[in-house]
């Protein structure tokens, strides 16, 4: 039986890139603001989110525990991000992966899933009591973990080392804002950024402030479930990983309102992030005039916004579920000479 490549030491590989992400001041998204705001750009990881630091931790906690042995099949529902850092992952170490997709996975990230050897197992139909594909995807997977040998399931709904990923991207948060972090806006989907950077604030004895970003939609924080377009963001069932008073505040953010605020970070900031992204900026619009002067603010932009042309930059799949939209920005009627100062 073959042997699970060797993960140690990660220097050796492509996922020693993961982490260390920059982070980035935003001068332009958002106006005039009385507070410092700064981007953490996940979208810079190897495989173009912030999943890579979840799947990472998740496979090497399953081989550690001895769950995940060689020869073994990785099962996981995702929706695209966590699907492509799993598969990225499990083609350095050999392992066979199957992706639990619906029809919200976009056809760019089913076309990376196999590019790196994932197997695509689609579900067409949602769950016919919930009326939810996030339940239908979580019975798939608990079919084929019956059915299917040597089989792991890293569960990113509810496995503790999905939130323990993200103590690290909160060090590095507060390590490069010299230790003074007020705010801190993320998106919610599985919990497991908001319990990962919540833990490290109440272990550190910070005063941070957690702002939750969720989808109109989501029922995470008692929300009544709705549509939702934007894959990634909110979630049609509590996940496992919540826990009451992680959060300062919770922030629910429309599907229009995140396709504005993308394009917004696209056109004025030159960022071109994912549709979560545009959740956490509009969520920083909505409650600016609360945050007092001089605060430090820093948001976590999940992912990169190639994997959205074919929606939230489409004008024409935006007009097909919203209508027309007049975008607020327009080029400004004088422009300063550009020199190589600007630069």
């Amino acid at each position: 039986m073959a042997k699970i490549r060797n993960i140690d030491p990660l220097s050796e590989s492509i996922l020693s890139t993961i982490g260390n992400t920059p982070l980035v001041r935003l001068t332009h998204v958002l106006g005039d603001i009385h507070f410092d705001l700064f981007a953490k750009l996940e979208m810079l990881n190897p495989g173009g989110s912030i999943k890579d630091r979840t799947a990472i931790s998740l496979l090497r906690r399953g081989i550690e525990s001895g769950d995940l042995q060689s020869g073994g099949v990785v099962i996981e529902s995702t929706s695209g991000n966590l699907g492509i850092g799993l598969a990225q992952a499990c083609s350095l170490f050999g392992l066979r992966f199957i992706c639990v997709v619906d029809p919200k996975t976009t056809d760019q990230n089913i076309r990376i899933l196999k590019t790196y050897g994932a197997e695509i197992d689609y579900v067409s139909e949602p769950d016919p009591v919930t009326g939810e594909y996030l339940q239908a995807r979580l019975n798939r997977v608990q079919y084929l973990l019956h059915t299917t040998g040597n089989s792991f399931w890293p569960n990113q709904y509810a496995n503790p080392y999905n939130p323990k990923a993200h103590h690290q991207t909160m060090h590095e948060i507060v390590t490069a804002l010299g230790g003074k972090v007020d705010y801190l806006f993320c998106a919610t989907s599985t919990c497991g950024t908001m319990r990962g950077c919540a833990e490290y604030v109440r272990d550190n004895g910070l005063s941070t402030k957690i702002m939750a970003v969720d989808a109109v939609g989501s029922v995470i924080f008692g929300g009544q479930r709705a549509k939702r377009l934007i894959p990634g963001h909110g979630a049609a069932v509590r996940p496992g990983l919540f826990q009451p008073n992680l959060a300062y505040k919770a922030i629910h953010v429309t599907d229009i309102e995140c396709v504005i605020a993308c394009r917004r970070l696209a056109r004025q900031e030159a960022i071109l992030a994912g549709g979560s992204s545009g959740a956490v900026i509009s969520a920083v619009q909505k409650v600016k005039h609360s945050i007092p002067p001089n605060a430090v603010c820093a948001v976590i932009l999940p992912d990169r916004g190639e994997r959205y042309l074919d929606t939230i930059y489409s004008n024409e799949w935006v007009e097909t579920h919203f209508g027309w939209i007049e975008y607020p920005w327009e080029i400004p009627a004088h422009v300063e000479p550009l020199t190589a100062a600007a630069i």
